[in-house]
Protein backbone atom coordinates (compact mmCIF):
# COMPACT_ATOMS: atom_id res chain seq x y z
CA UNK A 1 0.00 0.00 0.00
CA UNK A 2 1.08 3.70 -0.89
CA UNK A 3 2.27 5.90 1.76
CA UNK A 4 0.15 9.29 1.50
CA UNK A 5 3.14 12.05 1.27
CA UNK A 6 3.16 15.00 3.51
CA UNK A 7 5.36 18.20 3.78
CA UNK A 8 5.69 18.98 7.40
CA UNK A 9 6.71 23.26 7.65
CA UNK A 10 9.46 22.67 9.82
CA UNK A 11 11.15 25.66 12.30
CA UNK A 12 14.05 23.89 13.74
CA UNK A 13 11.27 24.37 16.97
CA UNK A 14 9.61 21.52 19.30
CA UNK A 15 6.21 21.86 17.93
CA UNK A 16 7.12 21.39 13.67
CA UNK A 17 9.58 18.52 15.23
CA UNK A 18 6.94 16.61 17.21
CA UNK A 19 4.75 17.22 13.96
CA UNK A 20 7.03 15.59 12.17
CA UNK A 21 7.87 12.54 14.16
CA UNK A 22 3.63 11.90 14.81
CA UNK A 23 2.91 11.98 10.96
CA UNK A 24 5.82 9.28 10.70
CA UNK A 25 4.59 7.03 13.42
CA UNK A 26 1.32 7.15 11.75
CA UNK A 27 2.74 5.93 8.98
CA UNK A 28 2.85 8.83 6.87
CA UNK A 29 5.48 9.53 3.65
CA UNK A 30 7.06 13.01 5.33
CA UNK A 31 8.99 15.33 4.00
CA UNK A 32 10.47 18.18 5.91
CA UNK A 33 10.58 21.75 4.33
CA UNK A 34 12.23 24.74 5.70
CA UNK A 35 11.28 28.31 4.68
CA UNK A 36 14.02 30.63 4.37
CA UNK A 37 12.72 33.83 5.15
CA UNK A 38 13.69 37.88 4.73
CA UNK A 39 15.71 39.85 6.93
CA UNK A 40 17.50 42.99 7.53
CA UNK A 41 20.98 42.98 6.08
CA UNK A 42 23.45 41.64 9.09
CA UNK A 43 20.28 40.38 10.87
CA UNK A 44 20.35 37.67 9.47
CA UNK A 45 21.51 35.39 12.55
CA UNK A 46 18.53 37.05 14.57
CA UNK A 47 15.59 35.92 12.54
CA UNK A 48 13.43 33.78 14.93
CA UNK A 49 12.07 31.68 12.42
CA UNK A 50 15.17 30.75 10.09
CA UNK A 51 18.52 31.46 11.72
CA UNK A 52 21.02 29.19 11.21
CA UNK A 53 20.85 26.85 14.58
CA UNK A 54 17.16 27.16 13.71
CA UNK A 55 17.69 25.24 10.09
CA UNK A 56 20.64 23.18 11.87
CA UNK A 57 18.04 21.87 14.49
CA UNK A 58 15.50 21.33 11.68
CA UNK A 59 18.13 19.50 9.49
CA UNK A 60 19.18 17.51 12.70
CA UNK A 61 15.39 16.66 13.59
CA UNK A 62 15.35 15.34 10.23
CA UNK A 63 18.02 13.08 10.11
CA UNK A 64 16.69 11.20 13.73
CA UNK A 65 13.45 10.99 11.95
CA UNK A 66 15.20 9.58 8.58
CA UNK A 67 13.41 12.04 6.39
CA UNK A 68 14.28 13.82 3.15
CA UNK A 69 14.60 17.83 4.24
CA UNK A 70 14.25 20.52 1.90
CA UNK A 71 14.76 24.62 1.89
CA UNK A 72 13.18 26.71 0.49
CA UNK A 73 14.04 30.46 -0.74
CA UNK A 74 11.26 32.87 0.34
CA UNK A 75 13.37 35.90 1.18
CA UNK A 76 11.64 37.90 -2.03
CA UNK A 77 8.29 37.00 -1.95
CA UNK A 78 8.04 37.27 2.35
CA UNK A 79 9.38 40.86 1.85
CA UNK A 80 6.98 42.00 -0.81
CA UNK A 81 3.65 40.48 0.92
CA UNK A 82 4.59 40.53 4.95
CA UNK A 83 6.95 43.11 5.56
CA UNK A 84 5.23 45.25 3.04
CA UNK A 85 2.12 44.61 4.65
CA UNK A 86 3.34 45.67 7.96
CA UNK A 87 4.59 49.05 6.78
CA UNK A 88 2.21 50.08 4.92
CA UNK A 89 -0.46 48.80 8.21
CA UNK A 90 1.74 51.71 10.52
CA UNK A 91 1.81 54.05 7.45
CA UNK A 92 -2.78 53.68 7.75
CA UNK A 93 -2.49 54.08 11.41
CA UNK A 94 -3.14 50.77 12.34
CA UNK A 95 -1.26 48.25 14.44
CA UNK A 96 -1.12 45.41 11.92
CA UNK A 97 -0.67 41.49 12.53
CA UNK A 98 1.56 40.01 9.49
CA UNK A 99 1.19 36.96 10.98
CA UNK A 100 -2.13 36.41 9.61
CA UNK A 101 -1.10 37.64 6.02
CA UNK A 102 2.25 35.13 6.30
CA UNK A 103 -0.22 32.25 7.22
CA UNK A 104 -2.48 32.97 3.98
CA UNK A 105 0.11 33.95 1.51
CA UNK A 106 3.19 32.66 2.54
CA UNK A 107 2.52 29.18 4.74
CA UNK A 108 -0.55 28.02 2.81
CA UNK A 109 0.23 29.37 -0.33
CA UNK A 110 3.50 29.83 -1.24
CA UNK A 111 5.11 26.59 0.40
CA UNK A 112 1.75 24.17 0.15
CA UNK A 113 2.58 24.93 -3.40
CA UNK A 114 5.51 23.88 -3.22
CA UNK A 115 4.70 20.67 -1.21
CA UNK A 116 1.83 19.86 -3.90
CA UNK A 117 4.13 20.16 -6.80
CA UNK A 118 6.45 17.42 -4.77
CA UNK A 119 3.71 15.14 -4.96
CA UNK A 120 2.52 15.70 -1.52
CA UNK A 121 -0.92 15.72 -0.69
CA UNK A 122 -0.87 17.55 2.36
CA UNK A 123 1.02 20.05 4.06
CA UNK A 124 1.30 19.79 8.22
CA UNK A 125 2.52 22.37 10.67
CA UNK A 126 2.92 22.65 14.45
CA UNK A 127 0.17 25.40 14.96
CA UNK A 128 -2.08 24.53 17.88
CA UNK A 129 -5.49 23.74 16.23
CA UNK A 130 -7.88 20.68 15.68
CA UNK A 131 -9.78 19.76 12.55
CA UNK A 132 -12.38 17.56 11.73
CA UNK A 133 -14.14 16.55 8.91
CA UNK A 134 -18.10 17.25 8.94
CA UNK A 135 -20.99 15.88 6.47
CA UNK A 136 -20.66 16.50 3.41
CA UNK A 137 -16.62 16.97 3.28
CA UNK A 138 -16.36 20.39 4.64
CA UNK A 139 -13.51 21.29 7.18
CA UNK A 140 -14.19 22.68 10.59
CA UNK A 141 -11.70 23.99 12.89
CA UNK A 142 -11.83 23.72 16.59
CA UNK A 143 -9.54 25.44 18.98
CA UNK A 144 -7.04 23.49 20.46
CA UNK A 145 -7.11 21.21 23.44
CA UNK A 146 -4.65 23.59 24.62
CA UNK A 147 -6.48 26.84 25.44
CA UNK A 148 -3.27 28.44 26.57
CA UNK A 149 -1.46 27.71 23.58
CA UNK A 150 -4.26 27.53 20.44
CA UNK A 151 -3.66 29.28 17.50
CA UNK A 152 -6.88 29.08 15.63
CA UNK A 153 -6.83 33.17 15.84
CA UNK A 154 -3.93 32.74 13.07
CA UNK A 155 -5.75 30.96 10.72
CA UNK A 156 -9.24 32.21 10.51
CA UNK A 157 -7.83 33.40 7.05
CA UNK A 158 -7.66 29.42 5.55
CA UNK A 159 -9.81 28.45 3.10
CA UNK A 160 -11.71 24.82 2.10
CA UNK A 161 -8.97 24.71 -0.33
CA UNK A 162 -6.42 24.59 1.85
CA UNK A 163 -7.58 23.22 4.63
CA UNK A 164 -8.42 19.54 2.25
CA UNK A 165 -4.49 19.30 2.08
CA UNK A 166 -4.23 20.39 5.66
CA UNK A 167 -2.86 18.28 8.93
CA UNK A 168 -2.28 19.73 12.50
CA UNK A 169 -0.94 16.73 14.44
CA UNK A 170 0.17 18.76 17.76
CA UNK A 171 -3.56 20.50 18.22
CA UNK A 172 -4.92 17.23 20.33
CA UNK A 173 -2.12 17.96 22.72
CA UNK A 174 -1.36 20.02 25.83
CA UNK A 175 2.00 21.96 25.74
CA UNK A 176 3.98 19.83 28.17
CA UNK A 177 2.77 16.83 26.07
CA UNK A 178 4.26 17.98 23.12
CA UNK A 179 7.62 18.33 25.03
CA UNK A 180 7.36 14.92 26.78
CA UNK A 181 6.88 13.11 23.21
CA UNK A 182 9.59 15.30 21.82
CA UNK A 183 12.24 13.89 24.47
CA UNK A 184 10.11 10.12 23.98
CA UNK A 185 11.18 10.83 20.40
CA UNK A 186 14.89 11.39 20.96
CA UNK A 187 14.42 15.43 19.39
CA UNK A 188 16.95 18.13 20.46
CA UNK A 189 14.07 20.32 20.02
CA UNK A 190 12.47 18.97 23.29
CA UNK A 191 13.34 21.48 25.62
CA UNK A 192 13.90 24.57 22.83
CA UNK A 193 12.13 27.87 23.81
CA UNK A 194 8.94 29.24 21.80
CA UNK A 195 9.48 32.35 19.57
CA UNK A 196 7.04 34.66 20.47
CA UNK A 197 7.73 37.90 18.61
CA UNK A 198 7.65 38.71 14.88
CA UNK A 199 9.93 36.96 13.25
CA UNK A 200 12.07 39.67 11.11
CA UNK A 201 11.88 41.95 13.82
CA UNK A 202 15.01 40.05 15.61
CA UNK A 203 13.96 40.47 18.92
CA UNK A 204 13.89 44.28 18.86
CA UNK A 205 11.25 46.94 19.28
CA UNK A 206 9.73 47.73 15.92
CA UNK A 207 9.37 51.22 16.42
CA UNK A 208 13.40 50.55 15.31
CA UNK A 209 12.36 48.71 12.58
CA UNK A 210 9.91 51.48 11.52
CA UNK A 211 12.50 54.34 12.50
CA UNK A 212 15.00 52.30 9.78
CA UNK A 213 12.66 51.53 7.03
CA UNK A 214 9.94 53.93 7.07
CA UNK A 215 11.04 57.16 8.84
CA UNK A 216 8.79 59.36 6.83
CA UNK A 217 5.72 57.84 8.72
CA UNK A 218 6.90 58.55 11.97
CA UNK A 219 5.92 62.72 11.63
CA UNK A 220 5.43 64.70 15.32
CA UNK A 221 1.89 65.73 15.49
CA UNK A 222 -0.82 66.97 18.02
CA UNK A 223 -1.92 64.75 21.30
CA UNK A 224 -5.34 66.06 21.07
CA UNK A 225 -8.24 64.83 24.21
CA UNK A 226 -11.43 63.61 22.90
CA UNK A 227 -12.62 66.87 23.58
CA UNK A 228 -10.38 69.02 21.46
CA UNK A 229 -8.20 69.88 23.81
CA UNK A 230 -4.48 69.85 22.59
CA UNK A 231 -2.30 68.52 25.78
CA UNK A 232 0.76 67.60 24.25
CA UNK A 233 3.12 66.81 21.18
CA UNK A 234 3.63 63.33 19.79
CA UNK A 235 6.48 61.86 18.07
CA UNK A 236 4.91 60.06 15.51
CA UNK A 237 1.22 58.03 15.61
CA UNK A 238 3.00 54.29 15.08
CA UNK A 239 5.09 54.62 18.34
CA UNK A 240 1.93 54.13 20.29
CA UNK A 241 -0.77 51.46 20.72
CA UNK A 242 -4.45 51.64 21.35
CA UNK A 243 -4.95 51.67 25.40
CA UNK A 244 -1.44 53.21 25.84
CA UNK A 245 -1.05 54.92 29.34
CA UNK A 246 2.92 55.25 30.12
CA UNK A 247 5.15 57.35 27.92
CA UNK A 248 2.46 59.46 26.22
CA UNK A 249 4.64 62.77 27.91
CA UNK A 250 1.91 64.65 28.70
CA UNK A 251 0.53 66.48 31.94
CA UNK A 252 -2.83 66.15 33.02
CA UNK A 253 -4.97 66.04 36.00
CA UNK A 254 -6.31 62.92 35.15
CA UNK A 255 -4.50 59.55 33.50
CA UNK A 256 -4.98 59.47 29.91
CA UNK A 257 -4.75 56.89 27.52
CA UNK A 258 -4.67 56.19 23.63
CA UNK A 259 -7.58 56.04 22.39
CA UNK A 260 -7.51 56.20 18.35
CA UNK A 261 -5.18 57.88 16.26
CA UNK A 262 -6.65 60.31 13.56
CA UNK A 263 -4.38 59.97 10.56
CA UNK A 264 -5.93 62.27 8.71
CA UNK A 265 -4.98 65.04 10.76
CA UNK A 266 -1.99 63.19 12.11
CA UNK A 267 -3.28 63.64 15.77
CA UNK A 268 -2.96 61.08 18.81
CA UNK A 269 -6.42 60.74 20.72
CA UNK A 270 -6.29 60.23 24.04
CA UNK A 271 -9.37 60.08 27.01
CA UNK A 272 -10.44 58.57 30.09
CA UNK A 273 -9.91 54.77 30.61
CA UNK A 274 -14.13 54.73 30.67
CA UNK A 275 -13.45 55.87 27.08
CA UNK A 276 -11.65 52.81 26.08
CA UNK A 277 -14.62 50.85 25.08
CA UNK A 278 -15.91 50.01 22.31
CA UNK A 279 -19.61 48.54 22.00
CA UNK A 280 -19.22 47.61 17.96
CA UNK A 281 -16.39 47.06 15.06
CA UNK A 282 -16.58 46.50 11.31
CA UNK A 283 -14.70 44.13 10.08
CA UNK A 284 -13.06 43.92 6.54
CA UNK A 285 -11.79 41.23 4.40
CA UNK A 286 -13.99 38.43 6.21
CA UNK A 287 -12.75 34.81 5.70
CA UNK A 288 -15.68 32.30 6.40
CA UNK A 289 -13.83 29.14 7.11
CA UNK A 290 -17.17 27.29 5.55
CA UNK A 291 -16.35 29.09 2.38
CA UNK A 292 -19.88 31.08 2.67
CA UNK A 293 -20.91 33.77 4.43
CA UNK A 294 -23.91 32.84 7.43
CA UNK A 295 -27.35 34.18 5.86
CA UNK A 296 -28.40 35.61 9.12
CA UNK A 297 -27.07 37.87 11.98
CA UNK A 298 -25.74 35.14 14.73
CA UNK A 299 -24.05 34.84 18.40
CA UNK A 300 -20.73 34.72 18.95
CA UNK A 301 -17.94 34.42 20.75
CA UNK A 302 -15.40 37.33 19.38
CA UNK A 303 -11.40 37.52 20.13
CA UNK A 304 -10.12 40.94 19.40
CA UNK A 305 -6.30 40.25 19.69
CA UNK A 306 -4.72 37.05 19.46
CA UNK A 307 -4.14 37.05 23.35
CA UNK A 308 -7.49 38.36 24.16
CA UNK A 309 -10.32 37.07 26.34
CA UNK A 310 -13.20 36.35 23.71
CA UNK A 311 -16.73 38.56 24.35
CA UNK A 312 -20.24 38.04 24.01
CA UNK A 313 -22.12 39.91 20.58
CA UNK A 314 -24.21 39.75 18.15
CA UNK A 315 -22.23 39.10 14.03
CA UNK A 316 -24.18 40.55 11.47
CA UNK A 317 -22.97 39.73 7.99
CA UNK A 318 -22.51 42.57 4.84
CA UNK A 319 -21.63 43.07 2.01
CA UNK A 320 -18.32 43.25 0.14
CA UNK A 321 -16.55 40.77 2.57
CA UNK A 322 -17.33 42.75 5.54
CA UNK A 323 -19.37 42.39 8.97
CA UNK A 324 -19.98 44.21 12.01
CA UNK A 325 -19.98 42.96 15.51
CA UNK A 326 -22.27 44.40 18.11
CA UNK A 327 -21.19 43.29 21.87
CA UNK A 328 -23.20 42.33 24.78
CA UNK A 329 -20.62 45.07 26.51
CA UNK A 330 -18.19 47.45 26.10
CA UNK A 331 -14.33 45.87 24.80
CA UNK A 332 -11.77 47.65 25.52
CA UNK A 333 -8.69 48.20 22.99
CA UNK A 334 -9.98 47.73 19.87
CA UNK A 335 -7.09 48.29 17.83
CA UNK A 336 -7.79 49.01 13.92
CA UNK A 337 -5.25 46.41 11.87
CA UNK A 338 -5.92 43.45 14.45
CA UNK A 339 -8.32 40.77 13.61
CA UNK A 340 -11.65 39.90 14.84
CA UNK A 341 -12.04 36.26 15.12
CA UNK A 342 -15.59 34.13 15.34
CA UNK A 343 -16.33 31.52 17.51
CA UNK A 344 -18.83 29.29 18.87
CA UNK A 345 -17.66 27.35 21.79
CA UNK A 346 -14.92 25.69 20.53
CA UNK A 347 -15.89 26.06 16.42
CA UNK A 348 -13.65 28.55 14.91
CA UNK A 349 -16.13 30.36 12.17
CA UNK A 350 -14.04 32.66 10.41
CA UNK A 351 -12.90 36.25 10.93
CA UNK A 352 -11.90 39.81 9.58
CA UNK A 353 -9.24 42.91 9.86
CA UNK A 354 -10.77 45.26 12.08
CA UNK A 355 -11.50 48.90 10.76
CA UNK A 356 -10.99 51.94 12.52
CA UNK A 357 -13.44 52.12 15.53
Amino acid sequence: MTKQKVVVAMSGGVDSSVAAALLKQQGYDVTGMMLRLWSEPGKEDSNRCCTPDSMAQARRVAGILEIPFYVVDAKDVFKQTVVQYFLDGYARGETPNPCLLCNRQIRWTFLLNHALALGAEFMATGHYVRMQKAEGGMQNLFRAVDHLKDQSYVLHVLTQEQLKHALFPVGEYPKPEIRRLAVEFGLPTASRADSQDLCFLAGEDYRNFLQRNTPEILQPGDIVTTGGKVVGKHNGLANYTIGQRKGLGVFFPDPLYVITKDTSRNSLIVGAADELGFTELTARDVNWISGEAPKEPFRSLVKIRYSAKAAEAWVSPMEQNQASVRFDRPVRDVTAGQAAVFYQDELMLGGGIILSP
